[in-house]
């Protein structure tokens, strides 16, 4: 045990030996060192044709004029979203954030200013007319509504396109401006479809002066009367949707009243038949094409 010992002490000294002898190598050779890289600085700030070697102190360098001049990578940003006067082609900045927002919007422009809202709700109350309560999904009814809207709105987006988006993109006009001209045909479109009951409602609430023609309508009073009047409509096609249907129902419950069966639902009977009926007539395309009509 005791000659293990003395081995592992014989080998951890020949280990720091090296190390010791290069830590004294290095600290004898520091001062040294020192001195030469001081006079060599020395020597370096020294002017040779001064006077008794006298050393003149160095002069303080000039400050740079501009951040060009102190950092020649240094680069200028700038941000231009227009010409002089607003004009100009709006840079790509701009027509992102524009886009960013009119996604985010667009939820709300496309249930309010649109035909959305009408063909959604009938599309929704035939279905539930048939006794329906999943079939067809709420996504193909919405997306049906979707494409239908597209097909009815088609020449207002374009109108509106070409008056005031593109404009504003070719630099051709203001961003109010641009508003002004894009928003004057979907403006067109609403107080077309909405009945003056329902405007005179919306000013009466808002305490509103009365307006002098169409035009002089806010958007803030147009845009709730133009809801309530698609509501109304979509109602209104609804019911009459409805009354086939309460019909068949109204039948088959007195039948079955007649034969005792009092304890088997009617709808259970009535639903073949009203799908029956609905596919004979072609109902879809029935109410696709009156809700298509209703905007000519």
């Amino acid at each position: 045990m005791t000659r293990a010992i003395r081995v592992a002490v014989v080998l951890l000294l020949a280990l720091l030996a090296p190390l010791a002898v290069a830590t004294t190598a290095q600290a004898a050779s520091g001062p040294h060192r020192l001195t030469g890289q001081r006079a060599s600085s020395v020597q370096a700030v020294g002017t040779p044709n001064a006077p008794g070697g006298a050393v003149k102190s160095p002069r303080a360098p000039a400050a740079p004029s501009s951040p060009a001049e102190a950092d020649p990578d240094a680069t200028t940003v700038t941000v231009d979203i227009g010409g002089s006067k607003g004009k100009g082609k709006p840079s790509s900045s701009v027509v992102i954030i524009l886009a960013v927002t009119a996604l985010s919007v667009a939820p709300a422009i496309l249930l309010l200013t649109t035909s959305f809202t009408k063909i959604f709700v009938v599309l929704s109350l035939t279905r539930n007319a048939l006794g329906l309560q999943s079939t067809p999904p709420t996504q193909v009814l919405a997306g049906l509504a979707l494409f239908l809207t597209l097909f009815v709105m088609s020449p207002v987006l374009t109108q509106v396109n070409n008056d005031g988006v593109q404009p504003y993109l070719k630099g051709q006009m203001t961003q109010s401006q641009a508003f002004d001209a894009g928003v004057k045909p979907l403006r067109q479109f609403m107080v077309s479809h909405t009945r003056s009951e329902e405007l005179a409602l919306i000013t009466k609430a808002a305490q509103q002066p009365r307006p002098k023609n169409a035009a002089s309508v806010p958007l803030s009073t147009l845009v709730p009367a133009f809801v309530l009047s698609e509501l109304r409509s979509a109602f209104v096609i609804g019911f009459v949707i409805f009354v086939p249907f309460l019909v068949i129902d109204l039948v088959v419950a007195a039948v079955l009243m007649s034969m005792g069966m009092m304890m088997l639902p009617p709808v259970t009977i009535s639903l073949p038949f009203k799908i029956l009926l609905f596919v004979l007539v072609d109902g879809w395309g029935l109410i696709v094409q009156s809700l298509v009509a209703s905007y000519r």
